[in-house]
């Protein structure tokens, strides 16, 4: 039995509307093995969203597959139909109203296996204190009970802090620039040496 959780395979995306076709995400690859924490790191606006949405099976991609436990998912157009959204898979997220969005939310929420965690952006509203609280919530959480975990952030400190496996997306159309190992125990100090290397090498790749 394979111990790969999640299996991406040359996803590519586009969003089309009255202007033409915006490529979003362009021949993403990689895969997330069981238990396995990976945070997806990049550029402001690159489709890192998008991508998420799709790996959790509400979008639809244009080409490639997702596999979650060795089948391809095929429950977004099931929720989507569900939720009244069936014919806005590839719309521009901002041609969809307020409303239409926390549709979006609640197929994600029906969409998801209990044993992942897909989390996109969740401490970022929170102030400085809050969020360091939440992640250790979140680290103890994970330290009781057996999840694995894609989290998108822009917060690359946040990335190092709690991932095994860090992916630097590309600006769009978005690809895989590069993949860290983060080889460091927990509780982790982000002013150590060897986390600031890593911070160091990440944000070049952002070109920061």
């Amino acid at each position: 039995m394979s111990d790969k959780k999640i299996v991406v395979d040359g996803l590519t995306k586009s969003f089309f509307s009255n202007q033409g076709a915006l490529p979003v995400i362009n021949g993403v690859s990689f895969s997330v093995d069981d238990g396995e924490f990976v945070a997806i790191v990049g550029p402001s606006g690159c489709g890192k969203s998008t991508l998420m949405n799709i790996i959790a099976g509400f979008e639809r991609q244009d080409f490639g597959w997702v596999k979650v436990d060795g089948v391809e998912r095929a429950l977004a157009k099931h929720y989507a139909a569900m939720v009244g959204l069936k014919g806005f898979e590839a719309a521009y997220p901002h041609e969809l109203s307020g409303g239409m969005l926390k549709r979006v939310e609640l197929a994600r929420a029906l969409v998801v296996k209990p044993e992942i965690l897909y989390m996109d952006e969740p401490f970022s509203a929170l102030d400085a204190l809050m969020n360091l609280r939440m992640r250790h919530e979140l680290q103890r959480i994970l330290g009781e009970e057996r999840h694995t975990v894609l989290l998108i952030t822009h917060d690359v400190e946040e990335a190092i802090y709690m991932a095994d496996r860090i992916v630097v997306l590309s600006p769009r159309p978005t690809r895989i620039q590069a993949s860290f190992q983060v080889d460091l125990p927990h509780p982790r100090r982000i002013g150590s040496a060897e986390a600031q290397a890593l911070r160091e090498a990440i944000l070049a790749e952002l070109g920061l």
